[in-house]
């Protein structure tokens, strides 16, 4: 037994498990060498997404607002390519907004700005140097302030609880007595307080088709405007002759005078008629003309409308005809066959220079005229200011919209049985003034949970047309009511900008653990690039185009029926002729009125 378990093989024991060689263990000394002096390949680096939300300000002129819109160019779509240009979208997202959770904070119609706009999604913001290359891919009128880290679950637009927009109207839009509608002026005409014609929205109007209101086919011109005008002087005027006719050079009018012109030593007899072409090519006068005494002597100027005064003796010396603001000379060198005119030459030359002097002598009253007007329409300017009394009324209208109310009549394309309809607005006053370009502007602040479309730009356009005396502010509760269909004025989109928005809720959850989302860190910034590009905008628009005085000449009850008080009437000149405004395109003066006989 000993011998056989002295005799068995003792057993062996495992051999150990032998390591796993790395590939990158250098096999011997040499290898080591080899891989000491290889360039090793740089791995690129692989970035996170990170949920942020960006802040950044815009001027809206030239774009179609911020929401982008297939083949418009919005803000949203430059914002867009610049973050895929500086690698915070890949390619394969391009263009799809859920991929990356876009959101935006508030929508802005063509032409606004914003100044406090707030985007959020999941982009690459790594390496640094994030904001210097969204820079490189916008124009300098898009202004990125900076980003900050949010939760996952952040949305801009369901997280934001309030928004607040700025409305810069100019002071003179608050004067009764500025810029006033065509019917107004009109009516104060001969009255002690006369309103002054703007001559220069005028001009304005007539470049910009439909911008003071709807267009009137009106055919008729008046006199001495560049199209012809046919004034036909019937028989019953006896001359030595016969037939004559005459041609105005100046003016281009044809003027066909019957038989019997007493040339040089006659007078013609009264009762001769004078046709113009009038309104719709109807003729004015109970039997389609109007009968007027020629050599009737009258010193007063008669406001007689699309008249021809005709002087017996200018007839009978120079043949000329007169209206209230020029002279016509008629020129006698075609059509003429008179007897007694043998020194035709002299003739001509002395009509010749009458009329150059009556032309000279037009011009003159013409420009001071003009400088009249500009005088009057200044001092009325600097009358009103924005003091203490103004302010408190501006601001009680503007206290008519705080709270809830259904404001589907400030905006289109919303029923007032839509839920939608009802907004509440926390609070709108107008308490600052700025110069801006020497135009004095009132800051018309509001804050509010939501807006609709255009429902600030009416809002203001309501409230300027109280302070304008044109509606009372009782139409302010008509323009609430659910059942009532109201034509609100819609004030330009120049003034308006988004100035702030609002993440309270967040920030009160979140405030331990995560980065406050608001304008504070930003709010030099924001103010640099307000008074660099936003105020700057307005008030050149105003200057230039003048975007808020062709739109006040637009708030009349012709345009705007609906702010027509219940007891108000008709506007009439005071003689029971009711006065017919003519719209931009009409060529017809501030002195002429329209009549039409019954």
């Amino acid at each position: 037994m000993a011998e056989n378990s002295s005799s068995r093989p003792s057993e062996e024991l495992p051999d150990p498990k032998r390591q796993k060689m790395s590939s990158t263990t250098a096999t011997s000394g040499e290898d080591e060498e080899n891989r000491d002096g290889a360039e090793t390949i740089p791995r690129k680096p692989k970035y996170k997404r990170r949920k942020i939300a960006i802040f950044f300000a815009y001027c809206g002129v030239g774009y179609q607002g911020m929401q982008k819109n297939p083949g418009a160019k919005t803000i949203e779509g430059d914002l867009e390519e610049a973050l895929y240009l500086s690698g915070a979208i890949p390619e394969e997202e391009r263009g799809l907004h859920k991929r990356y959770e876009w959101a935006r904070s508030a929508r802005t119609d063509k032409g606004v700005s914003a100044v406090g706009q707030v985007v959020s999604g999941r982009f690459y913001v790594d390496p640094p140097g994030f904001i210097e290359r969204l820079h490189s891919h916008l124009s300098p009128q898009i202004r990125i302030f900076g980003y900050k880290r949010v939760t996952p679950s952040f949305n801009a637009k369901k997280f934001c609880d309030r928004r607040r927009y700025v409305y810069l109207i100019p002071v003179f839009a608050l004067d009764p007595s500025c810029h006033r509608d065509r019917e107004s002026v009109l009516a104060s005409l001969g009255s002690g307080n006369e309103l002054a014609k703007c001559l220069e929205c005028s001009e304005r109007g007539r470049k910009v088709f439909g911008v003071m209101g709807k267009q009137r086919n009106f055919e008729s011109k008046a006199l001495g405007e560049s199209e012809n005008e046919n004034v036909e002087v019937g028989s019953g005027i006896s001359s030595n002759n016969g037939t004559a006719s005459f041609e105005s050079k100046d003016v281009g009018e044809n003027v066909e005078v019957g038989s019997g012109i007493l040339s040089n030593n006659g007078s013609p007899p009264t009762g001769e008629k004078v046709v113009a072409n009038s309104l719709e090519n109807n003729e004015i006068g109970s039997n389609g003309s109007e009968n007027v005494s020629i050599g009737a002597a009258r010193d007063d100027k008669m406001e007689v409308d699309k008249a021809v005064l005709v002087d017996s003796a200018i007839l009978s010396d120079n043949v000329s005809v007169l209206d209230e603001s020029k002279t016509v000379v008629v020129s006698s060198e075609k059509g003429i066959e008179n007897t007694d005119l043998e020194n035709g030459t002299g003739e001509t030359e002395k009509l010749l220079e009458t009329r150059d002097e009556s032309i000279e002598k037009m011009n003159v009253d013409k420009l001071e005229s003009e400088d009249a007007n500009s005088h009057t329409e200044a001092e009325k300017k600097s009358e009103f200011c924005y003091g203490e009394e103004e302010k408190a009324r501006f601001n009680r209208i503007l206290k008519f919209y705080e709270g809830t109310h259904n404001f589907h009549n400030f905006t289109t394309r919303t029923k007032a049985e839509d839920p939608a309809a009802r907004r509440y607005i926390v609070s709108f006053n107008a308490n600052t003034v700025v110069n801006v370009d020497g135009i004095d502007f009132v800051k018309c602040e509001v804050v509010g949970q939501s807006f609709m479309l255009h429902q600030i730009r009416k809002m203001i356009g309501l409230a300027v047309a109280m302070m304008r005396n044109i509606t009372p502010e009782s139409k302010m509760e008509t323009a609430f009511l659910q059942s009532v269909r109201f034509n609100v004025p819609m004030a330009p989109e120049v003034g308006l900008y988004l100035d702030e928005c609002f993440f309270s809720s967040y920030n009160n959850k979140w405030k331990d653990s995560h980065e406050e989302v608001s304008m504070k860190a930003y709010a030099e910034e924001s103010e640099e690039f307000k008074m660099k590009y936003i105020y700057p905008h307005v008030a050149s628009s105003e200057h230039k185009d003048g975007a808020v005085a062709l739109w006040l000449h637009s708030l009349n009850y012709r345009n705007f029926p609906d702010l027509r008080a219940a007891d108000s009437q008709p506007i009439s000149d005071g003689n029971g002729t009711e006065i017919v405004d003519n719209g931009a395109g009409s060529d017809l003066k501030a002195t002429e009125t329209v009549t039409i006989h019954q």
